[in-house]
């Protein structure tokens, strides 16, 4: 999959959408997803920019329900993030139970975990920076719950070559699949994966009823662990040039959206802090997708460095990267911005934003 970082090819994607044909097959691997997700992270497009150009098309609630629920399992994260902050970065609600090893096994670096639809995708995937939400699930189950490994070290191999790596939607999925943001252990069988990714295997270590999977010995393949080299390169800069008496706007790579204060005259500023990506490092190709995304704010300049050290209150737009920016923040997208609260589960949020939205 082709991800261009035009802006026009990204509304056409949106106008394009089908969400029914979404709702009815977004769980196969070869079904009408909208490939949005990269965009979405980056804040390049927003959440209520897509479902106001769905409304513009006459798409309302009852045909868009399943595909705004998924918008809004993004939003359900990132206030997760918000109120937490790193905490989402350790196990959440429980411990994860019956951890036996740390690290990420071989076989996945390696793509030889025995499951011929994640190798195949796996062989790909740092070239593509994308995989289907349903082959990363399919992926948690694997580490975390057949071949007990604690989540986060595979969650930050994945972050890093996913080209819409968001730290909030990453590291709650593999604690959804790992049970530490979640009530039960999320598992795949071989039947779920050749189902919905077409393949035909049979023998392996997944194929086995439900109720059997959690008693299998874990495959000697898998006992193997690593630890995943992760190197990040910083972006090639230039020294800043800021015109005074102007205002300043600042960027993030979670907040590129080119409609931010379109038009209005201004220093605009993308922001990438050396401390952020010591602890969430990403690939050259993901940085790679970020700058040219920027490509689409006139003006922009690229300051890798700490916002503190441009000794500047600019304007921004929330969000958890930014928590700590001093200047004027300005509201995060939301479909529900009154929504007060904290939820427990995805679902108590989504109750109460459907009544707000319908």
């Amino acid at each position: 999959m082709n991800f261009p970082t035009n802006l026009a090819a990204v509304y056409d994607r949106i106008d394009q959408f089908d969400p029914e044909k979404y709702a009815r097959s977004r769980n196969f691997i070869t079904g009408g997803v909208s490939y949005l997700s990269p965009y979405l992270s980056r804040g390049f497009i927003t959440v209520p920019q897509v479902v106001k150009r769905l409304k513009d098309r006459g798409i309302g609630l009852e045909q868009a329900e399943k595909f705004i629920q998924e918008l809004a399992w993004r939003e359900f994260y990132t206030r997760t993030w918000f109120q937490k902050g790193d905490a989402i970065f350790e196990d959440i609600r429980h411990p994860q139970e019956g951890i036996e090893r740390f690290g990420i096994p071989r076989g996945v670096l390696e793509s030889s975990t025995g499951i011929q639809a994640l190798d195949g995708a796996l062989k790909n995937f740092p070239d593509t920076g994308y995989l289907h939400n349903h082959l990363r699930m399919y992926l948690a189950s694997t580490i975390c719950n057949v071949a007990k490994y604690h989540w986060l070290e595979p969650a930050q191999w994945l972050y890093y070559h996913l080209l819409d790596g968001d730290l909030a939607s990453n590291a709650l999925s593999w604690q959804w699949c790992a049970g530490t943001f979640s009530n039960k252990l999320y598992y795949a069988n071989q039947e779920n994966i050749n189902r919905y990714t077409g393949s035909h295997q049979r023998g392996t270590f997944l194929d086995f009823d439900y109720e059997d999977l959690p008693s299998q010995p874990v495959p000697d393949h898998l006992c193997r662990s690593v630890e995943a080299s992760l190197p990040f390169t910083p972006p090639k800069t230039l020294p800043l040039e800021l015109e005074a008496d102007i205002p300043t706007f600042i960027y993030t790579h979670y907040t590129l959206d080119p409609t931010f204060h379109e038009g209005e005259a201004g220093n605009r500023i993308l922001v990438l802090e050396p401390s952020h990506f010591a602890k969430h490092p990403m690939s050259p190709k993901t940085m790679e997708f970020i700058l040219s995304l920027a490509e689409n704010i006139p003006g922009i300049q690229i300051f890798y460095g700490e916002y503190a050290d441009l000794n500047l209150k600019g304007i921004f737009r929330d969000h958890p990267i930014n928590v700590h920016f001093q200047g004027t923040r300005e509201a995060h997208p939301s479909l529900a911005p009154g929504l007060q609260g904290e939820f427990n589960s995805f679902f108590s949020y989504w109750n109460k934003l459907s009544r707000q939205l319908s």
